[in-house]
């Protein structure tokens, strides 16, 4: 089993990874799939995109219908340029067409062709999507479901079924020199190959492009973390979406310098830059600037936070220690997602911020020192510590309680870190454990509590 790091940790743009990322992703495979269809172009006229279970429930506040329609534009997560998005979403409403190589002009209305269906999921995955290509007549051309698994993964309805939550791509097929599946299996290759978790995980990203460019490929994953950080502390203002949340990060972060500057730091004032770090991130992300999955947009800040905090609050910290983080929480990220899941759709917010607490609390150990088994410990410790977590998103939008709860999803997984540092690796319950015991929350789990804003604080705070 290999996910790669660049699968776990992708460039994109807010709010959401499932809701935003994989929309997009999932409009081009759209596209893809019509080009490879005998006939499609002549009969095609008009194409619909029906939105199911989650992505309909919270489709608004998560961007969904700008997403699918900024796909059909050509837009991709990776280069979409957030300063584009409303030129390019106004000129679509007032053409209602779309040019799409390989096909004359199609109608598309986007208030009308981008269908939310309110009724029960499709019995697959709470994030189905179903496109279809019209004729002239209305008549059905093509129809075809893709479903968003969280993280900005994408799958069809026959790879869903053969893999469960892994998507079908070479990479996934791929022969690695260390193909751990769980936790159990990493440690024991670890011990007999004598390599730290990182070292493996660099010799199976290594097994289809050269080092140096999987190296320069992480630099460029952690500039991306670094500047949303930078830019989320340098803006002002109310977030969009009409719940008129104020940016803070930009002021926090203003005091923190002045207080450091005229009085002794509180102790816990750490704990105050781990969280404006987060929030910085997050207040993005809400924003719809650029983000990097980590492993999803919804958990975006927990790990550039600690990312951020090893860099500038660890002694001897650099570039090599970031890498070895960076690798570190992917091969943890991964174990989760192939045996659990990292979708608030599937299995509420502990698969989003208790996933990248997970990973961030590895990382930092792996960083600092740490044993294979110490940082198997810290991943466990925070994750274990996020078991039951709901996501209620209050309008839908990646606001409240969103933003805040990666603020302390990354002091949780400084503290997990630290617990496991002190220790000598052996620990009461495995990760592997802890992971399987959050899938199985994750399916006990109400429907409301999963991304849907029916329950939770969604429905027991007045939106003002």
């Amino acid at each position: 089993m290999f996910i790669s790091v660049f699968d776990i940790f992708k460039i994109g743009i807010g709010p959401s990874s499932s809701h935003t990322v994989g929309p997009m992703v999932a409009v081009h495979r759209y596209l893809d799939r019509l080009r490879a269809l005998p006939g499609a172009g002549g009969r095609a006229a008009r194409i619909t995109v029906t939105l199911h279970g989650s992505l309909a429930f919270t489709g608004k506040g998560h961007a969904t219908d700008k997403a699918v329609c900024l796909g059909l534009l050509g837009a991709r997560p990776d280069t979409m340029d957030p300063d584009q998005v409303d030129p390019m979403l106004d000129a679509l409403q007032a053409s209602q067409t779309l040019t799409i190589d390989g096909f004359a002009k199609l109608q598309f209305n986007p208030e009308k062709d981008v269908i939310y269906d309110y009724g029960p999921a499709l019995p697959l995955h709470a994030n189905g999507m179903t496109f279809q290509l019209l004729d002239a007549n209305g008549s059905v051309v093509d129809s075809f479901v893709y479903y968003s698994i969280g993280g900005g993964f994408v799958v069809s309805e026959a790879e869903l079924r053969k893999t469960t939550n892994e998507p079908i791509s070479e990479l996934a097929k791929q022969e690695v020199p260390f193909p751990f599946a769980s936790a159990k299996e990493m440690l024991a290759m670890g011990k007999e190959a004598e390599l730290s978790i990182a070292e493996m995980k660099l010799q199976n990203e290594c097994a289809d492009k050269p080092e140096e460019e999987v190296l320069q490929g992480i630099d460029k994953l952690w500039g991306a973390m670094d500047s949303c950080i930078n830019r989320g502390i340098a803006q002002g203002g109310i977030l969009p979406g009409g719940l008129k949340v104020k940016r803070r990060a930009a002021d926090i972060y203003q005091k923190l310098i002045k207080e450091g500057r005229t009085n002794p730091p509180f102790e816990h004032s750490v704990v105050d830059w781990l969280g404006v770090y987060a929030m910085a991130v997050n207040e993005e992300n809400a924003a719809g600037g650029r983000v990097v999955t980590a492993p999803t947009n919804g958990a975006a800040g927990v790990i550039p936070a600690v990312t951020r905090y090893y860099l500038d609050h660890c002694q001897g910290a650099g570039q090599d220690g970031i890498r070895t983080f960076l690798l570190t929480a992917a091969a943890i990220g991964g174990i989760i997602k192939a045996n659990a899941s990292i979708s608030g759709a599937e299995v509420g917010c502990q698969g989003e911020v208790g996933s990248a607490s997970a990973m961030a609390a590895a990382g930092l150990c792996a960083a600092l020192g740490g044993t294979n088994e110490q940082i198997e410990n810290a991943a466990e410790i925070a994750l274990e510590h996020h078991l039951g977590m709901t996501c209620d998103p209050i309008a839908g939008l990646v606001q409240v309680p969103c933003i805040e709860r990666n603020a302390l999803g990354a002091v949780k997984a400084v503290t997990a870190a630290s617990l496991a540092l002190r220790g000598d690796g052996t620990h009461f319950v495995p990760l592997d454990g802890c992971i399987e015991t959050m899938r199985q929350t994750g399916m006990d789990m109400m429907e409301q509590y999963k991304e849907t804003s029916k329950g939770g604080l969604a429905v027991n705070i007045v939106e003002c």
